[in-house]
This record gives C-alpha cells, sequence and structure tokens, in this order.
C-alpha cells in the first residue's frame, strides 16, 4: 500500500432537517486516482466541500500529509495543496488563459511594480508543457476555448497552486469522447507526478477505465472502498444502490396511435435545415447524434428559444405558430433542457417557486397568488417524483442534481404538458436516479404523451427509444425502429 496524502475519519454535518454527513472516512493515497461514487444525496459533495473549506464539519477529523488540518477557507485549502475543478466552470472569458491563471496572484514587476505580463505568459508556457497540453495558448481568450479546453486551464491552474490533491467533480460531463482521451491523458501525467486524483462521476465506464480505487457513500454514509480491478459494475450498481438494477430499462412496447406532434421542412438558417419528423402518442422518439450535430438547437428552436424559423409544426393536427417559450408552453409543449442550472432552474428561489413558475396563473387570481392550492400541488409532484428534501421552501440550490433534475421536470409536469422534450435527461445523474427518470417517462408515454428525447449515452437512446432519428450537420441522415437499432447503425448514420 502506499503512502496515504489524505486521511478524513468520523466526519458528520447536519443542515436544517437533514443530515448529510453520518461519521464518513476517507483515505487517498499518494499518486492514486480515487473515484467517489454514490447517489445525488449520497453526501459527496458535502464531504469535498468539507475538504476545500466551504464547509465546516460538525465532528471528525481530517489528515492531510500525515497531520492533522482545520480547513478554514477555500484559500486555506489550495495553501495547503488540495484543489478543485468544479463540474460548473466559472472562468473570467473576458482575460487570457494566463491571466485567468495567475489571477488574484500576478506577478508584479519590481521596477515599474506593474502586473509582469512576460512572467505570466513563462510561467503559463511552462506549465502548459510540463503537462503535454497542447493546443492552449497563454494568449488565448477564454470564450475562445472549447468547454474541455477551459477544463485543462483549471488543471494546469491547480497545477499552478503545487496541489498535492486535485478533486474533479464531474469532469466529463460537457465534453466529447475525443476530448475525454486528453483529459485520461492528463490525469495520468498527473499520477506519474505523484499528484492524487479524487475523480467525481456518474459515468461507470470512466470509472473502471481512469481509477485505481473505488469508495462508495449512500444516505450520507460510508460503504466501502474497493481496488477497482475488483470490482465489476453490478457489484458496483449494489454498493451505491443497496439493490440490484439487472435492467434499468423497462421500456413498455407500444402501438403507435395517432400522430401527435410534427415538424414539416423545420429550418433554421443558423443551425439545422429541411428537419421532418412525427411522434405519436404514446411514443418515445430519440434524436441521436453526435456533440454539435444540432439536436438541441432543433429542440430549443421548437421552444422557442432560438429565434424565427422556416417551416410548419403542427399538434394534434393543427399548424401552430412559436415565437417564444410562452407560445410553447400555452401550447402545452415543455423542454427540460441540457444545462439544467442555467436554462432550467433559478437557484436563488426555493423548491416550490420553481415547481410553480412556468404556470402560476394557475395559482392566481387577479394579484396574488393563492399560496395553499400552490402548496398543496407543489407537494403533491415533489411527492410522486420523490425529490429529497425536507422543506420545499428550501432553496434549490443546496438540492444534489438529480434532484435539481426533477424540479426541473416538475415545473414542466404542473403546466400538463402534452408534448415533453428531454435533452440529455440523466446527464449528471446516478443509476438509481436514472431508473426512477426511465419509469417517469414510460408512466408519460402511457399517459398518451409525444415524448422527444435527446442523449449521447447510447444505451440509454437504444433502450428507451421506440424509434430513432440520427442528425448529423443539422440534417437528419436516417431513421432506425428500435428492433433494428444497434450502436454501430446509428454511429454511421451520426457520421454521414
Amino acid at each position: 500500500m502506499k503512502e496515504s496524502i489524505l486521511k478524513l475519519t468520523g466526519i458528520e454535518k447536519i443542515f436544517p432537517g437533514v443530515k448529510a454527513l453520518n461519521g464518513v472516512c476517507l483515505e487517498v493515497e499518494r499518486g492514486c486516482v480515487h473515484a467517489l461514487m454514490g447517489e445525488n444525496g449520497a453526501g459527496k459533495s458535502t464531504l469535498m466541500k468539507i475538504l476545500t473549506g466551504i464547509y465546516t464539519a460538525d465532528q471528525g477529523k481530517i489528515f492531510f500529509k500525515g497531520k492533522l488540518v482545520h480547513i478554514n477557507n477555500p484559500h486555506h485549502a489550495m495553501s495547503l495543496g488540495i484543489s478543485m475543478i468544479h463540474q460548473e466552470l466559472n472562468p473570467v472569458t473576458e482575460m487570457t488563459v494566463g491571466d485567468n491563471i495567475f489571477l488574484g496572484r500576478e506577478p508584479i514587476n519590481k521596477i515599474t511594480r506593474l502586473v509582469d505580463s512576460k512572467q505570466i505568459f513563462q510561467s503559463t508556457m511552462d506549465l502548459l508543457s510540463k503537462l503535454d497540453i497542447t493546443g492552449i495558448a497563454p494568449g488565448m481568450r477564454m470564450k475562445d476555448l472549447s468547454v474541455a479546453q477551459m477544463q485543462m486551464v483549471e488543471i494546469v491552474k491547480a497545477v499552478s497552486f503545487n496541489a498535492e490533491l486535485i478533486i474533479m467533480d464531474e469532469p466529463t460531463s460537457a465534453i466529447s469522447v475525443a476530448e475525454v482521451e486528453t483529459l485520461f491523458r492528463i490525469i495520468k501525467s498527473l499520477k506519474e507526478k505523484e499528484i492524487s486524483i479524487i475523480y467525481i462521476s456518474h459515468k461507470l465506464d470512466e470509472v473502471f477505465s481512469i481509477s485505481d480505487k473505488v469508495t462508495v457513500f449512500r444516505d450520507g454514509e460510508y460503504i466501502g472502498t474497493e481496488d477497482t480491478e475488483k470490482l465489476d459494475k453490478d457489484k458496483l450498481i449494489r454498493m451505491m444502490v443497496g439493490r440490484d438494477l439487472n435492467d434499468l430499462f423497462h421500456k413498455e412496447k407500444i402501438i403507435p396511435k395517432e400522430v401527435f406532434f410534427e415538424l414539416k421542412d423545420f429550418t433554421n438558417e443558423k443551425y439545422f435545415k429541411n428537419i421532418n419528423l412525427k411522434v405519436h402518442r404514446g411514443e418515445i422518439l430519440g434524436l441521436a447524434g453526435l456533440m454539435g450535430a444540432g439536436r438541441t438547437e432543433i429542440v430549443e428552436t421548437v421552444f422557442g428559444m432560438r429565434g424565427q424559423y422556416r417551416g410548419e409544426i403542427f399538434k394534434n393536427g393543427r399548424k401552430i405558430n412559436i415565437s417564444s417559450p410562452g407560445d410553447a408552453i400555452r401550447n402545452k409543449i415543455a423542454l427540460v433542457p441540457e444545462d439544467r442550472k442555467n436554462l432550467g432552474l433559478f437557484l436563488g428561489l426555493s423548491i416550490k417557486e420553481n415547481i410553480s413558475i412556468a404556470w402560476l396563473k394557475k395559482f392566481s387570481k387577479l394579484l396574488w397568488v393563492r399560496t395553499r392550492r400552490e402548496n398543496i400541488q407543489c407537494k403533491e409532484l415533489a411527492g410522486k417524483l420523490k425529490i429529497k428534501t425536507p422543506d420545499l421552501n428550501r432553496i434549490t440550490n443546496i438540492l444534489s442534481g438529480g434532484n435539481q433534475q426533477k424540479v426541473v421536470l416538475a415545473k414542466w409536469l404542473m403546466t400538463v404538458p402534452e408534448v415533453l422534450i428531454f435533452d440529455e435527461p440523466t446527464r449528471g445523474i446516478d443509476v438509481g436516479a436514472k431508473a426512477e427518470f426511465y419509469n417517469i417517462m414510460v408512466e408519460l408515454a402511457r399517459e398518451g404523451k409525444a415524448i422527444i428525447m435527446i442523449s449521447s449515452e447510447m444505451r440509454e437512446l437504444l433502450g428507451m427509444s421506440d424509434r430513432i432519428l440520427v442528425v448529423h450537420n443539422g440534417r437528419i441522415t436516417g431513421e432506425l425502429a428500435s428492433h433494428e437499432a444497434t450502436q454501430e447503425k446509428v454511429l454511421e448514420l451520426a457520421c454521414q
């Protein structure tokens, strides 16, 4: 066994009405990629916030490099050699790569007493070279980088602090397969330099590919730690959810009913052209394609988010016009967006306010909101979707990612939609919550809703779709029935 760089024992954290952590422990070896897994709400994020000084533990001890430490704030954590790359990156987009890396600690020229831009440039070059990162230059503006490149800059920034432990929270949630390979190469390079990584992800394949050890939390408690090579997916899932998940997908075979939603020659000159699709009542239509194919742009234009379009939209045989999200809502169309934090939620508002906000007129009379009726219906939906919270008046920002996604869905179910569009519905959600989402989608289809689902997870797409349309470069390149769809056929059409 290698030397431990981090050891946490007996960590407890209590929020009003919730015991987020109950005596958990974690030990990370030097130069090890240690995956931290568990369902949403398991306590992973809370523990990492304690480790990086955002929260203070109510009980327990933290040993770093063999010494007992009391981490007071994020700056203190970084000074110790602990850095975290958050899932939601927050760069200063108008500044350069070098200026972002040294923001707040810029070197000063001893003669001019001004920021030493030359030193920033050279130090950044040295760091990029040290990690063998290509395609990024110190003088490039952050706004011109891809999400994956921004993550690389965050890694460089962590290394510039002489970090010996780097926490990566869902680092591949918004990057392509090729970019994942680049990230993994850099992680292996960090390992060779004896830098330890805590890797948080819901993607099982990634965990088995990159990690050395796996620790699992469940409901705020420590379940166990195993060498990755001694685990298989079934055992890991049992540890995470406390039960077997032999089959995530319980999609019922439907007999297609009448066409309920249709696009004819649907075109947005900037993003896609001549999209023709039909969705039947009770059907889940999958939209497949590689990143940048135009899938999200199609559904966001349908929902009135992407400006003017040419072509026609029909719902239940009647032509409708949509120029704004308000028009879509009035026509009983709902969109659960890919980016729940920026497009799906008001994180500073309460759970109840987020659920009711899209259809407030349902609870309004003149200038007043009938709060009793609002409370009853919001509570009913929260219960139906199993949103984990002791109080619907809690701020939405404190919820786990999976529960935030359920709040987005609850908001749209409040509008009683007839057409539901799911854009990457299970991104950043654990396997247990995924199973719940799939069951909800099946139930909605059984009720006769017309459903469009975009997914980059091939297993999800194949398991949940009745039909699959494949999009490439803003055009539909093929259609596959569920019984004939395979990963190879989908990818072939996606690359045409």
